[in-house]
């Protein structure tokens, strides 16, 4: 039987206890908008021992859940390059910080229809992924072999995808940007009147740009006759420069040009558009480039993150092998 004595004695520590418990401040948020690390974390499971490079975000998201499209050759055990798709997600904790990233290939039954139309038994690279507000439809475009060509600029429109799954039409030819030499890696700014694309029609790969006619639409313009794009003299030299893709005001490439990292591979590169012009492209640095190959730099934006993030393919040390996928932050300059 407990006595009176005894019973004080446990009233007293429940007390102590639970005001201990009332004195511990509740967790605070410390973060009201997240910030992706600057740190290259490799995308662990979208990578292989194949070569995987070449991605499309999904379009006007801003979920931490974000669907990729990219060109791998893992299906013919590093054959041909076909598209596939997988997801990525990440995760801010506002009140410690911490981001984490995690891939996986996810089975998506509008993907899969998606990538079965572009692939071929040729090659496919370059996929990218848009939205064209002025008659409600999605794009993507990729490069695929053709016959006494080499690559060619394709590419498809569909209705959004809500449910059910809308039908995928099938690729036609780009025909405005397409020569006889190869013709990849579109890109298109904001307002969806200027692209730009890389060709070796001059020799080595250099980066062209193209302005839609006035009053013409995407589909008319992208399937008209063949024209003679300029060539961007202030980001080609004389080695390759390939990959353009542009996010507002900034255009990132990857190039082999001296006066990267050492070597003779390729770093990715930047430039801003100001004074209506590119200016002079700038090196990435040690913190993305390295000794081996970085290519096609893709950029992302949630509007609930300060900053930017990149991911681009690498043959570095350290990967699956051969190409693999990797993801960074990014502070743009002047942000």
């Amino acid at each position: 039987m407990i006595t009176g004595k005894v019973l004080n004695t446990i009233l007293g520590l429940i007390t102590l206890v639970l005001m201990a418990g009332c004195e511990k401040e509740p967790l605070k948020i410390k973060y009201r908008t997240g910030f992706f690390p600057d740190s290259v974390i490799a995308i662990e499971g979208l990578n292989t021992q194949f070569d995987d490079y070449n991605t499309a975000l999904e379009a006007s998201t801003i979920s931490t859940q974000r669907p990729v499209v990219f060109s791998s050759n893992r299906q013919s055990s590093g054959g041909e390059f076909d598209l596939t798709h997988g997801v990525i997600w990440y995760t801010f904790g506002q009140t410690t910080g911490t981001f984490s990233l995690e891939g996986v290939m996810k089975p998506d039954a509008f993907l899969d229809e998606l990538t079965s139309a572009f692939n071929t038994s040729g090659n496919e690279y370059g996929p990218f992924r848009f939205f064209n507000s002025y008659n409600g439809k999605e794009y993507m475009v990729a490069a695929t072999d053709v016959e006494g060509s080499g690559l060619d600029i394709v590419y498809t429109g569909y209705l959004p995808v809500y449910s059910p799954v809308p039908s995928v039409p099938d690729p036609v030819p780009a025909t405005v940007f397409n020569s006889d030499y190869n013709d990849v890696y579109l890109s298109l700014n904001n307002t969806l009147d200027t692209a730009y694309f890389c060709s070796d029609r001059s020799g080595n790969f250099d980066i062209y740009m193209m302005v839609k006619p006035p009053a013409t639409s995407l589909d008319e313009w992208f399937t008209s006759a063949p024209a003679v794009p300029v060539k961007v003299d202030s980001l080609c030299s004389d080695y390759n420069d390939k990959c353009p893709f542009v996010s507002g005001k900034y255009m990132f490439f990857a190039s082999d040009r001296p006066g990267g990292d050492p070597g003779e591979d390729f770093d990715l590169y930047y430039s801003v558009y100001k004074g209506g012009k590119w200016s002079s492209p700038v090196n990435l640095g040690p913190a993305v480039n390295t000794s081996a190959n970085e290519y096609r730099p893709v950029i992302g934006i949630d509007l609930y993150f300060d900053n930017v993030f990149m991911i681009f393919s690498s043959d570095r040390s350290g990967g699956k092998g051969g190409y693999d996928l990797y993801f960074t932050g990014i502070y743009l300059p002047g942000d």
